[in-house]
């Protein structure tokens, strides 16, 4: 009997979180990416099972997919997780040949993140209102994202006992869960303190280790992160389309643009691999045009 849709997406998402470690989130897009092949051919009442499909069927459901997504990211999205799809029938030998081993991605411009400057950031912290219940906790965020380099969803579970104030770390538990530990600076950790006094007159705690949370005691959600960000922002009269994701892209720039080793920048942001660090080595040409005139003998 053929292998079913339901049953290889069954056991790609455990293939996914066992054996490569990945992330709700990642694993969730993977699996949409499959669910879209198998809606492609469960309305043509074509009946194909995956072990079935081949390379022209593939691109078929391309052609089918950019007629109503004409954004190369969003293609360039779905056809890698058609090729993990595939790959991993592969490795199960549900396949014998791989059918998308030659597709090809559409070509995608380098786009640089959004960077903010120091005084940018400088105004963002001044636009909180510290009067208020959040003001405390919003300007903790703030300093822990920038100050840290966190990815948001790292941000919303830092818990109290990942905090090492003695020795000026924090362990963060990134993607794959897979830990590291980043210096925290003295201010972020001050800021912390000052909204931990606070945090505690909170009526209701559901995780007395989280961090940060919400007026009624639960855990501040990953939209919830935006929506502060964004009114800040807004009230600081600061145009730039930004996120919480802004934050680690500004804290990586600063820092090499300040000189610091990539490698240890990479360390930092849990990159697996050095080139998704480069990208900031790119996003000030002004800055490496200093740089060369400055200490290159023939400037």
């Amino acid at each position: 009997m053929s292998l079913t849709w339901q049953q290889a997406l069954k056991d790609f998402r455990t293939y996914l979180r066992l054996e490569k470690s990945l992330s709700e989130n990642s694993i969730e897009a993977y699996s949409d990416d499959v669910m879209k092949l198998e809606s492609y051919f469960n309305s043509g009442n074509s009946g194909m099972m995956p072990g079935s499909v081949s390379y022209q069927d593939l691109r078929d459901f391309l052609l089918w997919f950019s007629k109503n997504n004409d954004n190369a990211r969003t293609q360039s999205r779905v056809i890698s997780g058609i090729r993990a799809f595939f790959r991993f029938l592969l490795i199960e030998n549900e396949i014998n040949e791989n059918p998308s081993t030659l597709l090809e991605s559409p070509r995608i411009g380098l786009k640089l993140p959004e960077v903010l400057s120091v005084e940018e950031i400088d105004r963002i912290i001044s636009a909180i209102d510290l009067s208020k219940p959040d003001g405390h906790r919003n300007k903790a965020i703030i300093e822990t994202l920038y100050g840290c380099g966190l990815r948001v969803s790292e941000l919303v579970n830092l818990r109290f006992t990942d905090i090492h104030s003695g020795e000026g770390f924090v362990t963060v538990t990134g993607k794959g869960n897979k830990q590291r530990l980043v210096p925290i600076s003295n201010k972020a950790l001050k800021e912390i303190d000052n909204y931990k006094t606070l945090r505690n007159r909170l009526p209701v705690i559901y995780d007395e280790n989280i961090v940060f949370l919400n007026r009624r005691g639960r855990r501040l959600t990953r939209a919830m992160i935006f929506t502060i960000i964004k009114n800040l922002a807004s009230r600081a009269g600061i145009r730039k389309k930004i996120s919480p994701h802004t934050f680690r892209h500004s804290f990586a720039t600063h820092l090499i643009e300040g000189g610091a080793d990539l490698r240890a920048v990479q360390e930092m942001l849990g990159h697996e691999s050095i080139l998704t660090t480069e990208i900031y080595t790119h996003i000030d040409r002004s800055f490496l045009r200093d740089t060369l005139l400055m200490f290159h003998p023939r400037a």
